[in-house]
């Protein structure tokens, strides 16, 4: 396993990082098979672990901490704070409210003193950066996080986030967790020469499109609809949908590239995501210790230009087959009154 520094900090983490989603109630429940994989992946040479309070309530940092006891030194530990916990107000989002009281319950499931890479895990327009990044910058200095980062959020707020860091006298966003593979490339746009430009740690998240290039999901064949994330949302994998068709179609050129080359298709993806110089490292969320070693069998494949050329006209370069799963969209496109002027004030005479 080869090791990147992260961004400007100073910490070197392994090319491959451990994502846990899918350990806890959401994908694998049975806690002492998911310390296995945890530390099958560390005893493989990863070091670089990234959770969530919010993956599985809560439960996939638990199980994060149970594998970490006596290990804690040797790993750099990142999990990440904003989506809501329980029911009520206040209990979510990005206010110095919540960060420091939700980063408190973070070190308890952890069961650690400090989380060496906190991340806010989506944009918040309720909140002022300036208020985030002042919480954030008295953890570090209360020693209870490292570093900080972002993660989804588009370019033009990574920029704001650093003026008012230097303008306030505030820490600033050393790291940004986008997500990005073959079928989702728009951030090769901004986001990623907007990283490079402020020296951030990149760590990129779905290299693998939702388990569109896993190889699972094939143009004629069937696609349960029924079960696991496509029962969450099945129109990301209906079949008989434009997108999709379209995604299938890619696949089916993508797979036989991956022939052309002796890998699999997975090993194929992931390796496209591990080639771009402003990519730190590569989240690999694994369910089972059978999907962790096809993953981890990958990692010393490295694309030719020609393959990655071949990669750019099947799809090219800054595009996005498809709107990334879970990615944050800005209110201006979520909400049509943001687009629109009243009704009596839309003629131009």
């Amino acid at each position: 396993m080869r090791y990147r520094t992260l961004g400007g900090t100073g910490i070197e983490v392994s090319v491959h990082c451990l994502g846990t989603m899918m350990f806890g109630s959401v994908g694998n429940s049975d806690h002492d098979d998911s310390v296995r994989i945890i530390h099958a992946a560390l005893d493989q040479g990863v070091n670089f672990l990234d959770t969530a309070d919010m993956y599985s309530a809560g439960e996939s940092e638990l199980i994060v901490g149970k594998a970490l006891k006596g290990r804690r030194d040797d790993v750099v530990l990142a999990t990440k704070v904003h989506f809501p916990m329980g029911e009520g107000r206040n209990r979510g989002g990005n206010s110095r409210r919540w960060i420091v009281k939700e980063v408190e319950e973070s070190l308890k499931r952890l069961d650690t003193d400090w989380i060496d890479l906190y991340q806010i895990h989506r944009p918040d327009h309720t909140t002022d950066i300036e208020e985030t990044l002042s919480a954030l910058t008295d953890l570090v200095r209360q020693g209870k996080i490292r570093a900080f980062g972002c993660s989804t959020f588009p370019a033009e707020e990574i920029v704001e986030s650093h003026v008012v860091a230097e303008r306030r006298a505030l820490m600033r966003f050393r790291t940004e967790q986008p997500p990005y593979s073959i079928l989702a490339r728009g951030i090769e746009t901004s986001v990623l020469p907007v990283c490079e430009r402020y020296g951030m740690g990149v760590l990129t998240w779905s290299p693998l499109a939702s388990g569109f290039l896993t190889g699972k999901h094939r143009m004629g064949g069937a696609i349960d609809l029924t079960t696991g994330r496509a029962a969450l949302t099945p129109a990301r994998f209906d079949p008989t949908l434009p997108v999709n068709i379209t995604k299938l179609e890619i696949v089916e050129r993508l797979v036989e590239l991956a022939n052309s080359i002796g890998c699999s298709l997975p090993e194929l993806a992931v390796a496209f995501t591990v080639a771009h110089p402003a990519v730190t490292s590569v989240i690999i969320g694994p369910r089972t210790m059978e999907q962790l070693d096809g993953l981890l069998k990958g990692a010393s494949i490295g694309l030719d230009d020609a393959t990655l050329d071949r990669i750019d006209e099947i799809v090219p370069p800054g595009t996005n087959v498809y709107h990334p799963d879970g990615a944050w969209r800005p209110p201006v496109l979520t909400d049509a009154s943001l687009r629109r002027r009243p009704t009596d004030d839309r003629a131009a005479a």
